[in-house]
């Protein structure tokens, strides 16, 4: 299958594009500078420049595919609104080329936040709060299936890692750690946070273009939830730096979801899909260190 992938150089994108490769499909990457478009060569794929916000570009990547990946997000904590508003518009025009084509369209989706409980794929998307535009987004993904997509949702946990390079939510400890020389964590330290490998989820991005049927909702989780301040000491073990409680105010506008227990679970997936993580933990990628200069 020939398949378009936006984020084709992103954190998530990088591993997914050789994981499609090596399974034989041909990668339409989107990107939006020389150096993305090099390596995406040198993965074997195909380059695209464009962005999000290129909305004829998106349109041009699913015309020339036979499906789509979704991976592409701003990123940029400290103007979340208009991230999620250029994804809606990017989704909302990739759904438009899509309706009543067929093809499959995995997006890249978040975790919910369910009080009480471990959420699971059965947990309706989080609307509200900082994030729950992307929600909103996932949701509208999922209703595709009733326009003629094979339209799926891969939700992501907050930690997505690893070792030596990536670790989601965990790169904004790992910075504050460096930067301040205290490894912090919120409250008393007891919000959960799920995590998975990003080899391992993107193998489930693959598996989910697919063999998912319309409407489907997967979890890559690996981890269903390591407290914060075992994480919080793990950074600081390996910094040689004290660990201490802080404020939400002091990890910046994404602070307050700090504050938030967000275990989930992929079991549904594994049992369905027969995914099964085999990449190193959230928890071991940390204490082996190597940690990039983030701060």
């Amino acid at each position: 299958m020939r398949v378009f992938v936006t984020g084709a150089n992103g954190s998530i994108g990088s591993v997914v594009v050789p994981e499609l490769i090596a399974a034989g499909h041909e990668v339409l990457g989107l990107v939006r500078s020389d150096a993305a478009a090099a390596a995406v060569s040198a993965a074997g794929g195909t380059p695209l420049r464009g962005d999000l916000s290129d909305l004829d570009s998106l349109r041009a990547g699913v015309a020339r595919t036979e499906g789509v990946i979704n991976l592409a997000f701003g990123n940029d904590w400290s103007n979340l609104g208009p991230c999620i508003d250029a994804e809606t518009r990017a989704l909302q025009t990739i759904a438009a080329a899509l309706a009543g084509s067929g093809k499959p369209f995995v997006h890249a989706g978040l975790t919910p936040m369910m009080p009480g409980h471990i959420s699971t794929e059965e947990d309706p998307d989080t609307t509200d709060g900082p994030v729950g535009g992307r929600g909103l987004n996932s949701q509208m993904v999922l209703t595709l299936a009733d326009q003629g997509v094979r339209s799926s949702v891969v939700r992501l946990p907050r930690s997505v890692h690893q070792r030596a390079s990536q670790y989601g939510f965990c790169s904004v400890l790992i910075a504050a750690a460096q930067k301040t020389g205290v490894s912090a964590y919120v409250g008393d330290g007891t919000q959960r946070w799920p995590a998975v490998n990003r080899v391992d989820a993107a193998k489930l991005f693959r598996i989910a273009l697919e063999d998912s049927a319309p409407g489907t909702v997967l979890h890559a989780v690996a981890d269903e939830g390591d407290t914060m301040r075992s994480l919080a000491e793990a950074v600081g073990g390996v910094l040689a730096v004290p660990v201490e409680s802080a404020s939400p105010d002091s990890f910046g506008p994404i602070g307050r979801l700090f504050a938030l227990d967000m275990p989930s679970s992929g079991a549904l997936t594994r049992k369905q899909f027969g995914w099964e993580p085999i990449h190193p933990s959230l928890m071991e990628d940390l204490a082996a260190g190597d940690y990039p200069a983030l701060g």
